[in-house]
């Protein structure tokens, strides 16, 4: 459980979807969120690399199976990425972070001083 508590996830700034023939298997990027039902989001580890990325994502995997969010571990530009659909992102979101891992997020508004 140290591992989950130390680690650092970001959502991967595009959009994805199953390649056709494959889901669960690999994904492929959307040019623009339209709504699809099989949008999914990624997730990738800002914390760890290598061996210990992977084990932590499978981890944080099984969470959220754990509570019924269909989700998926797949290497995405050489990382191990955890991709869930769209609408579990909030659910997924929220279970991960009770769990004591940190959401990188961007800052909404300008600082101004």
């Amino acid at each position: 459980m140290t591992n989950l508590q130390l680690s650092v996830v970001h959502r991967l700034p595009r959009h994805y979807r199953w390649l056709n023939g494959f889901s669960g298997i690999k994904v492929e990027p959307v040019s623009t969120a339209d709504g699809d039902d099989n949008e999914l989001i990624g997730l990738t580890l800002l914390s760890h690399e290598g061996d210990a990325a992977w084990e932590v994502m499978r981890e944080l995997a099984r969470s959220l199976v754990e509570i019924q969010v269909t989700c998926s571990v797949l290497e995405c530009e050489g990382q191990p990425c955890l991709f869930l659909h769209r609408d579990d992102e909030c659910t997924g979101l929220c279970r991960l972070k009770n769990m004591g891992v940190a959401i990188a997020e961007p800052a909404a508004a300008p600082y101004f001083s």
